[in-house]
């Protein structure tokens, strides 16, 4: 009978629901940082040394000491919860690897937009394809120690964002930090999905 009861007081196993998400933004901005923060993996990363033939169209102003450029992707896991597996795939920045983005985009949930302050028209780009292609996203902006605070408002102001674009200010070094926009955008993409349904529904 003990041995019974123990049995029926089991919990079922789980199948987790798992998310693709993408990680994009500038060069430079720390998506492949981001990424491997907060994946419970080794993260799969496609980094190359920065050429000397790149130079000409890589943009190194702001990130002079970066010495290696993603080529293909980053990719890594999060479960965030026993039944929620989060997979990450970090985008190249540069303008020559756009290509890549549409097999990368298949099948998203949603996207993080990471920016930096001191560059943030490099998050442009990021921001037209998911609009364009109606992704949800979130911006993440990456408070790096030597560039300039400010609040989220601001920055939803200068990027011209729609009011209900999530803008959090994070850390891409913290794994905590980079766990809380996953969360954002998990939420958000739920409630654009809910949304549209409902809307559907009549």
């Amino acid at each position: 009978m003990a041995i019974l009861g123990r049995s029926a007081r089991r919990k079922p196993t789980v199948e987790p629901v798992t998310l693709k998400i993408l990680v994009a933004g500038g060069f430079g901005v720390g998506k492949t940082t981001l990424v491997g923060a907060v994946s419970e993996i080794k993260p799969l990363r496609t980094e190359e040394t920065l050429s000397e033939a790149g130079r000409p169209v890589d943009d190194l102003v702001g990130v002079e000491a970066k010495s290696t450029t993603t080529v293909a992707m980053d990719f890594g896991r999060i479960t965030l919860r026993e039944d929620l597996v989060l997979y990450l795939f970090g985008t190249p920045g540069q303008d020559r690897f756009w290509f890549l983005w549409d097999e990368l985009a298949q099948g998203s949930l949603g996207a993080v937009v990471l920016a930096d302050t001191r560059r943030l028209e490099d998050c442009f780009a990021a921001i037209d394809y998911f609009e364009r292609r109606a992704i949800p996203f979130a911006v993440g902006v990456n408070c790096f120690d030597e560039a300039d605070r400010y609040p989220a408002d601001m920055v939803r102001q200068a990027l011209d964002l729609d009011d209900g674009v999530p803008v959090v200010l994070c850390d891409a070094r913290d794994r905590q930090s980079v766990k809380e926009v996953l969360v954002t955008v998990v939420r958000h993409a739920m409630a654009r999905a809910t949304a549209a349904r409902e809307a559907a529904n009549g």
